[in-house]
């Protein structure tokens, strides 16, 4: 399933990591104090920072996943890109000011700030650390699952390709530098996703294909498929495919004839379809294209509302806890900038997820073959080449794969930053060099851990990371912004809680779920998709612990809701770490 023109592929990855490590030396220039290392001296503009975090937040899940999903799912995938741009409405209305205001330099800073316990900021340190891991595995699966794709290279090679860039300019520089390579990258992405969009367009206009059929995906030309991993899919119609490997426990070497229903392939089996047939999709997926335009089928499974709603109250709630994205409003000058970028954010954002709801759909009609296999992530990068070839296709395919690899080492940089950050604040001294000992540790175990663990779809990996933001930090800052009441211990107790719930269910997933008797009730479900029964109970546990202890001294708790909530011409708000060269 490798490119048809590697060298091209290859300038274009070479090209963009290039061009990252440059930006990333140069901004290893600017950065002198631990203040620069941890949130760039606080003097990013609004407008280069929004598109800094633009460039964090649209991870691989955004950029290659998004897609995949709607070539699955359909409609209801769209929730995907509407959740992840909706959470910054909420991060803007709630968070982004008085985070700002509170002069913190990190999550588990403004947690001491908030609620004065060292005890929290130790609790709130962990789950920063248990976030960042979450998102940062399917960050390096994901770029090691890209470069075997493209290039046919072993999954290993490309997780630590992006794991040994990103540490040398998190290391390197910190904040800093990762900012100056993350606005760069933003634009990179927008240019990789758009253009081939908009081209492939005008092709499918031009080629008057219709959406929304009630006949299945169907290759026009003999295609051959390679599963590169265990999977079930479904078939509405009997069809006779050329089967070298094993199917449903059988082992084949020639024409199949599958009957409708589920069928297992296993990994390593090759499948080629001749032109016209019916092309299998991975079981829970819409078999046919009337279904896949029509809401309601969710992702598979016998709960689909619940999956839909859960995953809204994931991505909605689940921004406002990321403390990649967090970190970042740290670095504004004040909290009228801070609002400014999370408002220029939305429309960043925003005008990015339209291409990958394009391709989604163009995905799906040409390249239905990727529905077999699962691998549809991969959907983005072998589109172009698939539908134009040629030059013109191998060119488009190139941007894609420089967009790809982007998107991996954009996230990837903000969630080292934010945990090394919070390892050197709390666990060792705050020096840089603290900072830098902090980032090896923290790149080297979740590449470790990626190369180690089962891999799931990316969007529906990073939803569960969301989940796990949404049930533990999303209430104490919410809460610990707003409420008045909220103590100590009920923000341990709601975090503890989420953590325990969300955590949990992230932990089954990658594992590989429940035992197959429960595999479509509802404990898959919830497994699958915890929001909807994390979050609530998190903020429920969190104000009623908080209802029935004793919190800090109400002038105390005055002066901080002071601080937080008095616009910055008061002079209320200051930064609470002076900014100090450190010995390197």
């Amino acid at each position: 399933m490798s490119t048809d023109n590697p060298a091209l592929t290859i300038a274009a990855l070479l090209l963009a990591a290039l061009a990252t490590i440059g930006i990333g030396f140069y901004g290893v220039r600017l950065s002198r104090t631990t203040s620069d290392f941890l949130v760039a001296s606080r003097t990013v503009g609004s407008r280069w920072n929004a598109a800094a975090i633009s460039g964090e937040y649209l991870s691989a899940a955004s950029f290659l996943g998004v897609a995949g999903l709607i070539a699955k799912y359909g409609a209801d995938a769209l929730w995907y890109p509407v959740g992840f741009t909706a959470g910054y409405l909420g991060l803007l209305m709630f968070v982004a000011a008085p985070l700002r205001r509170s002069g913190a330099y990190t999550v588990p800073d403004f947690a001491e700030f908030r609620l004065g316990s060292i005890r929290l900021r130790r609790m709130a340190a962990g789950l920063v650390v248990l976030v960042c891991a979450v998102y940062l595995i399917p960050q390096f699966q994901g770029a090691g699952l890209t470069l075997h794709i493209l290039l046919g290279l072993p999954a290993w090679v490309g997780a630590v390709a992006v794991g040994a860039i990103v540490l040398v300019n998190v290391i390197g520089g910190g904040m800093r530098s990762v900012t100056l390579v993350q606005a760069f990258q933003y634009w990179l992405k927008l240019t990789a996703v758009a253009i081939p969009a908009l081209v492939l367009g005008l092709h499918f206009f031009a080629d008057e294909r219709q959406v929304g059929t009630a006949a299945p995906p169907m290759v026009e030309q003999r295609t051959t498929v390679d599963i590169s991993t265990d999977v079930v899919v479904h078939l509405d119609v009997s069809q006779v495919v050329t089967i070298t490997g094993t199917v449903d426990g059988r082992t084949e070497n020639g024409p199949v004839v599958l009957s409708p229903g589920d069928h297992t392939l296993a990994k390593g089996t090759e499948l080629i379809l001749e032109p016209g047939s019916a092309v299998p999709v991975v079981a829970g997926a819409p078999a046919d294209g009337a279904s896949w335009v029509r809401s309601g089928g969710g992702f598979g499974g016998e709960h689909p509302r619940y999956q839909v709603f859960s995953l809204m109250v994931a991505t909605f709630l689940g921004t406002m806890g990321l403390p990649h994205v967090l970190v970042r409003f740290y670095t504004n000058r004040d909290g009228a900038s801070a609002r400014r970028t999370a408002l220029t954010v939305i429309g960043l954002v925003g005008v990015f997820y339209l291409f990958p709801v394009l391709l989604g759909v163009f995905a799906r009609l040409y390249v239905p073959q990727l529905l077999i296999t699962g691998a549809s992530d991969a959907a983005v990068v072998l589109l172009p080449g698939a539908v134009l070839g040629g030059l013109a296709g191998q060119l488009l395919a190139a941007l894609a794969a420089a967009g790809a690899i982007a998107a991996f080492l954009s996230t990837s940089s903000g969630l080292l930053v934010s945990l090394a950050g919070v390892l050197s604040t709390d666990v060792l001294r705050g020096r840089i060099r603290d900072f830098r000992a902090a980032a090896l540790v923290a790149g080297v175990v979740p590449l470790t851990l990626a190369l180690a663990v089962a891999s799931l779809d990316l969007s529906r990996t990073v939803a569960l990371a969301f989940s796990v933001a949404a049930s533990t930090l999303c209430p104490l800052l919410v809460l610990g912004i707003w409420w008045r009441g909220l103590t100590a211990a009920g923000a341990a107790a709601g975090m503890l809680t989420g953590g325990v719930t969300a955590g949990g269910a992230t932990v089954l997933a990658v594992l590989g779920g429940v035992s197959p008797e429960w595999a479509d009730g509802w404990p898959a479900a919830i497994i699958d998709y915890p929001g909807a029964v994390s979050v609530p109970l998190a903020f429920a546990v969190t104000i009623l612990v908080s209802l029935l202890t004793t919190g800090q001294d109400q002038r105390t708790v005055a002066g901080v809701f002071l601080r937080m909530h008095a616009p910055e011409r008061l002079g209320m708000s200051a930064d609470r770490d002076p900014e100090t060269p450190v010995d390197r």
